[in-house]
């Protein structure tokens, strides 16, 4: 079997829902990332075998194979495919996967994993909402209704059945959501996000234009007890809008090749794929799947806790990070260093490939070598992916 190198990763900053990334038609937004990648990679763009893309939302600007769109609206021939994917909030850590499998088995030589999300624009659960309502019907069948005892399956439920089962509390949790603003700031302030952000130009209220580098979910005036005064998102819970993910938009995209890909390309590797895992679990309580599919990654890489160097998981809702951590007894200094989705944004397909970016450029500013990434997702699904920075 061969290997897998990631040679160009990069993301967007995320913007607020309607917000300064909201001008940006989906496609546009994936195909600026594309063309980012080639030019960090050195590639010539015919070599780019194909396009996997991330996108949860597949619906409105986001329909009719939004992968393919990208590539039609970058600098890439048009002789080089795309395909989308839908593994929920990891859809672009599957996309990583598919693409690092492919040139692992040598079929490909040089793929692009990537992920775009537009919430603005194609709003959350649009893919699901608008059919219903058009008399199209639900997702859900009688049989799967039947076999769980549930009318639909949320994240938010399932979320309140983590905490309620680990035992944090309404305080704990906006420890936490506090915590993962802080170290956003200081990210942000100190540079660690300046090389992997593709800044864009965005048009302000005002008609002016400006570029966009900054991660606009970031609150620089944050309090520990201002967050105590957010209203709670369900009545007898303890999650609230500052412990779960903002909604955001973004695209974010990594370029991986084999051993010839490299040759042909003249590229120098940033991080090696050493590990992937996919796992499934209870779909109702749905978000706790991370916690055993690092279990299974790590049993099958030959690995322990304590040799991964930083650890990235989706912070969804403050519970699922807090459980991880309970569950497998990493060391919390050396996770989401540089902040969470609770602070940064999770543009749900484009969140998977915009984690990797960050451990990458992460694991190579501090010059550590192993990194762990996953997230929960949606229908109790998690994908693990361990990578070695070069």
């Amino acid at each position: 079997m061969g290997e897998a190198y990631i040679v160009a990763a990069t993301r967007t900053a995320g913007g607020r829902k309607g917000g300064r990334m909201s001008g940006w038609h989906p496609t546009d937004l994936a195909g600026q990332v594309l063309n980012e990648l080639v030019k960090r990679a050195g590639a010539d763009p015919a070599l780019v075998e194909d396009v996997i893309m991330g996108c949860v939302g597949q619906a409105g600007e986001q329909a009719s194979n939004v992968a393919r769109m990208a590539v039609l609206a970058s600098n890439l021939p048009d002789s080089v495919p795309g395909t989308s994917v839908d593994r929920q909030c990891g859809s672009s850590q599957q996309a990583l996967h598919f693409a690092a499998q492919a040139v692992m088995s040598g079929s490909m030589d040089c793929v692009i994993a990537a992920g775009v999300e537009s919430m603005s624009r194609v709003p959350m659960g649009m893919q699901v909402v608008l059919p219903a309502k058009n008399g199209f019907g639900y997702y859900m069948s009688d049989r799967v209704k039947a076999r769980y005892g549930v009318e639909d399956f949320s994240q938010f439920t399932g979320a309140e059945m983590i905490a309620k089962k680990y035992g944090y509390s309404r305080e704990k949790l906006d420890d936490y959501g506090f915590a993962s603003q802080r170290r956003a700031i200081a990210a942000a302030k100190a540079g660690a996000f300046d090389k992997e952000i593709l800044p864009l130009e965005i048009t302000l209220p005002d008609g002016s234009r400006e570029l966009h580098t900054i991660d606009e979910g970031i609150r620089f005036n944050v309090t520990r007890e201002g967050m105590a005064d957010v209203k709670l998102v369900a009545e007898g819970g303890v999650i609230t809008a500052a412990t779960a993910s903002q909604i955001c938009d973004g695209a974010s995209g990594v370029m991986v090749v084999n051993e010839k890909g490299l040759k042909a390309l003249g590229a120098t590797p940033l991080a090696i794929v050493r590990h992937m895992t996919v796992t499934a679990g209870d779909p109702i309580i749905m978000l706790e799947e991370p916690l055993f599919g690092t279990e299974r990654a790590l049993k099958k890489a030959g690995m322990k806790i304590d040799d991964i160097d930083l650890y990235e998981v989706n912070e969804a809702f403050a519970p699922v990070p807090l459980a991880w951590l309970q569950h497998t007894g990493a060391d919390p200094d050396k996770l989401n260093v540089n902040g969470g989705a609770i602070a940064l944004g999770h543009p749900l397909g484009a969140s998977g490939t915009k984690l990797m970016t960050t451990l990458i450029h992460a694991l190579r500013a501090r010059g550590k070598k192993y990194g762990l990434q996953t997230m929960c997702e949606g229908g109790g699904l998690t994908n693990v992916t361990i990578v070695e920075a070069l």
